[in-house]
């Protein structure tokens, strides 16, 4: 059996020596930007270099995290960065925007490109497309099953990479655009809040519909293992030394009894997991169990066992005090806690300094800001702490590169030809979900309708042979961004038959449905979730062949205006009108959830939307720009996106923002996303 490497999150200098030392083959960690998890410490430049140094003398990897987008005004500063890693030498970069792997390839060859989970690769065929393009690993999105993995290992040769333990995300993979809906706080700029942890209110009941369990894969590594996947990988950059210590132990200890009595080592290593302190375990979707097994609406969405809430309280600032009740748990002056706020306004993590037990319960310190009826978690206990040897030299004073300050050298795309120009007509262009929307878009025409290809949407075109109220001219399907490996098998079959019968536009979410129209003449838009935030991305996805490209919802307008060139903005649509999935999710949470509306704390509405095909959670508050189109044409863009997909379509309000497009007036109860402002800065 080929050796699997156990890679583990590096979030501090601590977390970096707790894994090393309990065994692990390999760390991950940030730097100070680009990265996933900006709300961590990270490391300075100085540390990085050092432990690339000290981690390779001991037959250790080191894999840098440069998993967000980035926007056309940090071009310089990405080469920068990539420039200095390339003379550090790392092992791999783990990357989600396909200008950064632009950038390494023409530039910085010899750094190896590992493809982020934010790239929401999920089959063979995506892997396979950027195993062409230079990646070297992927590193699967978590929503799989263990027979899709199993295939995927079997139909490629890419070096595999699975999340065993750690944090969920309920969305799918690098699809989630609840945080930046909220603030500009995108999760694809490492900014997550974790809306899906977030207390919501239903009616007049509350609870925690979307935060998933944590996974723990401990019982699938054997299975993982037998099919050959390169690396087991511990979710934690933000999780404390201790954590990570614990949970790489359990896993060493099982990769290093796979050859011999595996039911025992199992049962060794779960029971070391017992001390991990974090959420209520699940195995996912691995086992397709079904939602219920990893949503539970009573539970918080921190981490943490549970205490109790606070009874009573006295004292102020640093004499404050909470009561709780005696537990069987021992709480002890140095142990860690986790509060929540009773309405979820806020969550603290704080070190106990004082403990007293009488005959009422237990008092412990607490932060000045906390009252009866929060909730209290233990998150870390003073015995469970360790001191291990550092990893980092001692002496961090020859370690002095940092990134310089050179200029990206400048992108050249081709000129457009003429021929391109007439593919897709200028105007307005009407996305809807289901086949009866496409009736109510015939009220005002738009110049092409967009169709969500749906199971229903197939079995009505291709079983049935439904007539559609548009011609296969005026007709482009458009494909789901979530491509797992068991809807391969469907789609290649699907496409083929959609061609021979006449429909050829096509818009595309995923990399995976590049190769399904290899050597036909579909004619493809490249679709948001391709994510071209810079020009790097953007001429990336040109050399797929893909002229015609759809701005990403989370864009601005300075941004767009800086990434496409004046010639390429007739190619680029713009979404005027939206309800934006903010969560994607694979499961149908119809079997759980019977409602549709709901609402956060500061009383702002979403809907969800279930079907056997996955779950939505849309706003109800639509995002619109449709007062901007004048603006637009003026910039020298002309083709733009009403996109109506999610809820059904009500004619009044289609013919409502008809009319509101048609006087350039904007529309009431709507919001700007990130059109005005752009991504969330620190101040």
């Amino acid at each position: 059996m080929k050796e699997i490497e156990l890679l583990a999150p590096a979030g501090s200098p601590e977390a970096l020596d707790a894994a090393i030392n309990e065994g692990a083959d390999a760390v991950y960690l940030g730097l100070k930007n680009f990265n996933a998890r900006l709300r961590t410490s990270n490391f300075a430049y100085s540390q990085f270099e050092g432990a690339v140094k000290n981690l390779h003398r001991m037959g250790k990897k080191i894999y840098v995290t440069v998993n967000t987008v980035f926007e056309q005004r940090e071009a310089d500063r990405m080469y920068q960065f990539l420039k200095y890693l390339a003379v550090i030498g790392p092992d791999g970069i783990i990357v989600q925007d396909f200008g950064v792997s632009r950038m390494v390839r023409q530039h910085f060859p010899t750094l190896k490109l590992h493809a982020s989970t934010q790239m929401n690769v999920s089959s063979s065929r995506g892997a396979n497309v950027l195993s062409r393009q230079g990646f070297s690993r992927v590193v699967l999105s978590r929503e799989l099953t263990l027979e899709e993995i199993r295939t995927i290992r079997e139909r490629t040769t890419m070096e595999l990479e699975i999340f065993v333990h750690g944090a969920l995300c309920v969305s799918e993979s690098g699809l989630c655009l609840f945080s930046s809906y909220l603030g500009g706080k995108s999760a694809n700029r490492g900014m997550c809040t974790q809306a899906c942890r977030r207390l919501y209110r239903v009616n007049d009941e509350s609870g925690y519909y979307f935060s998933p369990a944590d996974l723990q894969l401990i019982d699938q590594v054997p299975a993982l293992a037998d099919m050959g996947i390169a690396s087991l990988k511990i979710e934690g950059r933000m999780k404390s030394a201790e954590y990570v210590g614990t949970v790489v132990s359990a896993y060493r200890h099982i990769l290093d009894n796979l050859d011999g009595n595996r039911e025992q080592a199992l049962a060794e290593a779960k029971a070391i997991l017992k001390h991990d302190f974090a959420r209520p375990k699940t195995s996912f979707y691995m086992e397709a169990e079904g939602p219920a097994a990893w949503l539970d609406p009573n539970q918080a969405g921190g981490t943490g066992i549970p205490l109790g809430k606070i009874l009573k309280v006295r004292g102020a600032e640093s004499e404050r005090r909470g009561m709780l009740s005696k537990t069987s748990i021992t709480i002890e002056t140095g142990d860690s806690i986790r509060l929540h706020k009773r309405d979820d306004s806020d969550r603290q993590s704080h070190k106990i300094s004082s403990v007293e037990t009488t005959d009422e319960g237990v008092w412990i310190s607490i932060p000045d800001n906390f009252d009866v009826g929060d909730s209290v978690y233990i998150i870390q206990t003073r015995a469970m702490t360790k001191r291990y040897p550092a990893v980092l030299p001692k002496d961090l004073g020859p370690y002095r590169k940092m990134p310089g300050h050179e200029t990206a050298p400048a992108l050249q795309l081709p000129k457009p030809q003429k021929q391109d120009r007439d593919l897709f007509p200028e105007g307005i262009y009407a996305a809807v979900s289901r086949i009866e929307d496409l009736y109510v878009l015939q009220s005002v025409k738009p110049v092409r309708a967009m169709l969500s290809y749906t199971r229903a949407a197939a079995r009505a075109i291709l079983d049935r042979r439904e007539a559609l109220p548009f011609s296969k001219n005026e007709l482009i399907f458009v494909l789901d961004p979530y491509y797992p490996e068991s809807i391969d098998s469907i789609l290649s079959e699907e496409i083929p038959q959609l061609l021979a019968l006449g429909y050829r536009q096509f818009v595309v979410n995923n990399l995976a449905h590049l190769s399904l129209f290899r050597g036909t003449e579909a004619r493809l838009i490249a679709g948001p979730y391709l994510y071209t935030f810079n020009s790097w991305s953007f001429a990336q996805i040109h050399e797929q062949g893909l002229l015609y490209k759809v701005s990403p919802l989370e864009n601005n307008r300075q941004n767009l205006e800086r990434t496409v060139s004046e010639e390429w903005r007739p190619f680029t649509f713009v979404t005027l009108f939206a309800y934006p999935a903010l969560f994607r999710i694979r499961a149908d949470l119809s079997s759980m959830y019977q409602f549709q509306y709901f609402s956060d704390g500061k009383d702002e509405k979403f809907r969800l939307l279930s079907s056997s095909e996955g779950s939505l959670v849309v706003p109800e508050q639509p995002f619109s720009i449709i007062d901007k189109e004048t603006f637009l044409k003026e910039a020298g863009f002309s083709r733009f996106i009403l996109d109506f997909s999610g809820p059904p379509l009500k004619k009044v309000d289609y013919k409502d923002v008809m009319a509101a497009l048609k006087g350039g007036k904007s529309l009431p109860n709507t919001t700007r996303f990130n059109w005005k402002d752009g991504f969330y800065t620190n101040p």
